[in-house]
This record gives C-alpha cells, sequence and structure tokens, in this order.
C-alpha cells in the first residue's frame, strides 16, 4: 500500500496499455464480430483464425521469456506450432492484432485517461508505456503523449513481463529513481510482479470495483499533491 507522501514525490508513471488504459473486453467484443463476419463469407480462410489464436497462446505461455530477437520470435512460435508459413502468420498478425483495433481503441477508453495525462504533464510528472506489445500506433490513435514508449519486443528489452528489463530501461533512460517511480496496470500476475521485480510501487486498475472512475479519482488526487 502506497504511503500518501508518495504521492508528492512521484516524478515518473509507467503505464501499461491494453486493459489498463481501455476497455480490453469492450474491443474484444467489436473484434470478435469483425472477425466472424469476415470470415463466415471465407471459410476456405479458416485456418487464419487458428493463426491468431494461436499467437496470443503461444506468448501468453511465455511469460517472463527472454529472447534474443522476440518481435521475429513471436511469429515463429506460431509457425511452428501451426507449421504455417512464417509469411502468412505476419499478415494476418499485422491485420488482425496490431492494425484493425486500433480505430476502435478511442471509443473503448476508460474515461479520465486523457484528463490524466494532461494534468500529470501539467504537474511536470513524467509518463511512459510499458507493454508487451508495441503501442505506439495505439497510442497515436487514442492521442496519448507520452516521453518514451516501450515495448516487451523491442531490441534493448527482448523480454515478456514479468522480467522488468522494460521498467529498468525506461527509468535508465529518463534518469529517474525507483523510489520515484509508479507503474500502473490490470494484470497482477505480470504488471504487479514485473513492478515488484523492478523494485517499484505498483497500482492496479480497479476493474472489479467502479473502472470508470479510477482514472478520475486518481487524476484528482495526483492534482491535489502538487499544487
Amino acid at each position: 500500500m502506497m504511503k500518501e507522501d508518495f504521492w508528492k514525490n512521484v516524478k515518473l508513471i509507467i503505464f501499461d496499455v491494453d486493459g489498463t488504459l481501455y476497455n480490453q473486453k469492450a474491443l474484444r467484443k467489436v473484434m470478435l464480430r469483425k472477425l466472424l463476419r469476415y470470415y463466415l463469407l471465407r471459410p476456405w480462410k479458416y485456418n487464419e483464425l487458428l493463426i491468431i489464436r494461436s499467437f496470443r497462446r503461444e506468448r501468453e505461455k511465455r511469460a517472463g521469456f527472454i529472447g534474443e530477437d522476440l518481435s521475429n520470435e513471436q511469429y515463429i512460435w506460431c509457425s511452428n506450432q501451426l507449421d504455417v508459413d512464417l509469411d502468412l502468420v505476419k499478415e494476418v498478425i499485422n491485420k488482425w492484432i496490431f492494425t484493425l483495433p486500433n480505430r476502435y481503441l478511442k471509443s473503448c477508453m476508460y474515461p479520465g485517461v486523457r484528463e490524466l495525462f494532461d494534468n500529470l504533464r501539467h504537474a511536470g510528472i513524467q509518463t511512459a508505456i510499458y507493454s508487451d506489445y508495441d503501442s505506439r500506433d495505439k497510442l497515436k490513435e487514442m492521442q496519448l503523449e507520452t516521453d518514451l514508449q516501450v515495448c516487451s519486443t523491442d531490441s534493448d528489452v527482448n523480454a515478456f513481463k514479468p522480467e522488468p528489463k522494460g521498467i529498468q530501461l525506461i527509468l535508465n533512460k529518463l534518469n529517474i529513481r525507483k523510489n520515484d517511480c509508479l507503474f500502473i496496470g490490470d494484470r497482477i500476475e505480470l504488471d504487479g510482479i514485473c513492478a515488484t521485480n523492478a523494485g517499484v510501487e505498483f497500482l492496479l486498475v480497479d476493474k472489479k470495483g467502479n473502472a470508470r472512475d479510477f482514472f478520475h479519482k486518481l487524476s484528482s488526487k495526483i492534482t491535489s499533491f502538487v499544487k
């Protein structure tokens, strides 16, 4: 549990993205409808649905994995598992995971996220993104600006959460002490343990309570301490 005086000294807040800044369940419902509509009319492409499922599963079961080239390895795992062409895997995943969902992100954002980012900037508190998935295009769609964006598949990280390499890289690049940093995420088993491994404070997005008020309340709390 963070002490109240922590908020007086925080200099950097790192955010996870998927399920943290937007309602992931809502987005998945939208994408499920898109997938069904597309593939019901193209049953001969059914194997592409298997690619999407396998890609996610292969990544999920490798939590904490440290690789040499995760940006490519993530596709190779799926290609090997299904014995399908690597280029096809990259094409399908780029379309259905890294590109098409982005256009619906803004409508799925939690209320108060943009307000929080604006207030942090005005308060002189730096912001960074650390996600297992590349989120640079996602941030553009959500119209959120940060001081730094880091992904687990970046060449200078190459490690999935809860390995703390991504957080450590951010701290080093922004020259911030871990005692002055907060990591906000939605999964204890990944984000929470990652923060613990890096030695920084962690705040879990409250989905079981009223997630719609979470960022409004956080914004008010931070604003009250930096006045």
